[in-house]
């Protein structure tokens, strides 16, 4: 159920509607608009029908069923499109970001250049995996907190806000500590723990969509992030298949439609070749796409994790230009 508050109404009324949802059992997520406020209540729908008695508080103009399985990612949940406010960056505003970086931290001097890089380049955000889910238990699984510790040391240094993926649930407060965003990988889409627990840890969080997952899947994990946290997600489109297929762009603009939430796209694993990241990091903006997620690093060829998808200066510098250019 939402219940959408009077464009007159004051705070006072606001915070005790708040506080009306949450004795009657339920869980309040206000979404604050420009006009008016927009208040998400969730819980047990066996006892919804005493949410109508909303209407009769002062300051509510009217209730409303939310129909759909996820409640709070929709659209109706929100006044207008989210703004989530990673180190100062804004993602969903009217600005394109592009998150830059390696796949994994393999060295403080690998990052620290490729910091540089992606910074030159254009870059907001730095990425960079300090734990690595791979598919064969011999390949290079990261840093780990070590690398988590060299992610803090090159934020300092180049004032650029950082993201990183994390795969445990009991690693989520150690990986918070060090990033400004967390990110949930495709692997870990519907590993329903970690998306509690990432939720609950307050950083924003970028959710990736698992290769094949419909639409309906990848909004209800996102309500796992949101009913537990503070609402500041980002959904992340990475492609259809492992076997890099390209982004889904039709899927993405659906979710664009769906949901309030800002959304960006990976082209580097959608493809999995650098030289189609750019058009496909193209054809993500033109679609309308908030911002982008791109594997650059100063030595591709030096790379442990995917090295045949990263991009390197040149390339990466022309692609943000080119970003740039069309989103103006």
């Amino acid at each position: 159920m939402i219940i959408v508050m009077k464009d007159q109404a004051t705070e006072k009324q606001i915070d005790e509607v708040i506080g009306w949802i949450e004795s009657v059992g339920y869980k309040a997520h206000p979404s604050r608009g420009v006009e008016r406020t927009i208040i998400g209540a969730v819980g047990d729908n066996r006892d919804k029908a005493i949410l109508k008695y909303a209407e009769s508080l002062p300051g509510v103009e009217k209730t409303m069923p939310i129909l759909k399985p996820y409640k709070l990612a929709s659209r109706e949940s929100h006044e207008g499109d989210s703004v989530v406010n990673v180190g100062g960056i804004s993602i969903g505003g009217p600005d394109f970001v592009v998150m830059a970086g390696p796949c994994s931290i393999e060295s403080e001097e690998q990052l620290m250049e490729s910091a540089y890089v992606v910074k030159k380049g254009g870059a907001q955000i730095l990425r960079g995996g300090a734990y690595k889910p791979r598919t064969s238990p011999y390949s290079f699984q990261g840093m780990e907190e070590e690398g988590l510790k060299l992610l803090e040391k090159v934020r300092l240094r180049t004032s650029m806000p950082v993201v990183t993926e994390v795969v445990n649930p009991v690693d989520v407060d150690l990986v918070e500590s060090y990033a400004d965003m967390l990110q949930i990988g495709a692997r870990n889409m519907r590993n329903y723990e970690l998306l509690k627990a990432a939720g609950r840890a307050g950083a924003p969080v970028i959710l990736k969509r698992a290769p094949g997952a419909p639409l309906r899947d990848w909004l209800l994990s996102a309500e796992y992030l949101l009913k537990y946290g503070d609402g500041r997600v980002v959904l992340c489109e990475r492609g259809d298949s492992f076997g890099r297929g390209g982004l889904d762009l039709k899927l993405m603009e659906r979710a664009m439609k769906a949901t309030a939430l800002p959304v960006i796209a990976d082209p580097s694993h959608a493809c999995g070749r650098r030289e189609q990241v750019a058009a496909q990091a193209l054809a993500a903006a033109r679609a309308g796409a908030d911002g982008v997620m791109i594997e650059a690093a100063a030595d591709p060829s030096a790379a442990l994790v995917d090295g045949r998808q990263t991009l390197g200066l040149k390339d990466f510098s022309a692609l943000a230009k080119k970003l740039r250019a069309l989103r103006k």
